[in-house]
């Protein structure tokens, strides 16, 4: 594959972080139109019913109800054949009803990788990972995990208890 096809795949990104950290609905869903395929396939489960560009739109308008200030920032960006992915951190504040939990006030930070296929210089599948469970946890749904060494001396305490 050529360099300017591979710079071009990358630019695709860039322009995709920076509609999307505008925080703009309907630039984000123009953007959405010009780089997504009409036909794309989604392999990944997603809070919304829309199947192809559609399923973009409805998860970016509730991402932005839930987290308006939300931000992200690609941390790695690679290229192989006609396949980018991307490794994203995400941070926000929880100021609006997301995935159905009401406002809480609390900032989330959470990653995401991302496999893209272009074809015809448009993204036309996807596969990813979102780390659900820390933003969960973040927002006080799932408890957070017990540091390692608090574990392990409930463990110790534990087995002393069992030999007693």
């Amino acid at each position: 594959m050529s360099t300017a096809r591979e710079t071009t795949n990358k630019a695709t990104f860039r322009r995709i972080e920076g509609a999307i950290n505008t925080g703009d609905v309907e630039l984000i869903s123009k953007t959405i139109d010009d780089l997504v395929a009409p036909d794309v396939r989604i392999h990944m489960p997603l809070p919304v019913d829309a199947r192809g560009p559609q399923a973009f739109r409805q998860v970016w308008a509730m991402l932005l109800r839930g987290l308006p200030d939300l931000h992200l920032t690609i941390e790695d960006l690679l290229e192989e054949g006609d396949k980018v992915v991307m490794r994203a951190s995400v941070t926000g504040t929880h100021l609006g009803q997301y995935m159905g939990l009401p406002s809480t006030g609390k900032s989330v930070m959470y990653d995401e990788i991302f496999i893209w296929r272009f074809a015809g210089g448009r993204i036309a599948e996807m596969w990813g990972v979102v780390d659900i469970f820390s933003q969960m946890q973040q927002l006080g749904v799932i408890p957070p995990r017990e540091p390692d060494s608090a574990r392990a001396e409930g463990q110790v305490k534990q087995e002393t208890d069992a030999r007693l």
